[in-house]
């Protein structure tokens, strides 16, 4: 049970050096009067419109990603309990 526990947190470590690698990846692309900015956990760093931070939209973009995570790693851990597999 102990080593179980062990392992469990050793991934845990590894998940979160990955989110934090992943983090410090970007990409920037422009599309006439619109330039954009992600990082490579796929949040937007930045966002602009003829030349203009556009934070709101930015923000509200980044919130509604961050929702759908949030529903696609529910379902994935009962994925995993109908597996048999421990939760992350």
């Amino acid at each position: 049970m102990f080593e179980k526990i062990k392992e469990l947190n050793k991934l845990k470590h590894a998940q979160s050096k990955i989110k934090k690698q992943m983090e410090e990846i970007f990409s920037t692309k422009e599309k006439g009067n619109i330039r954009i900015v992600v990082r490579g956990d796929k949040r937007i760093q930045k966002l602009e419109i003829d030349g203009q931070d556009q934070k709101e939209l930015r923000d509200l973009i980044n919130e509604v990603f961050g929702d759908v995570d949030k529903k696609v790693e529910k379902q994935m851990r009962g994925q995993l309990k109908d597996l048999g597999l421990p939760d992350l």
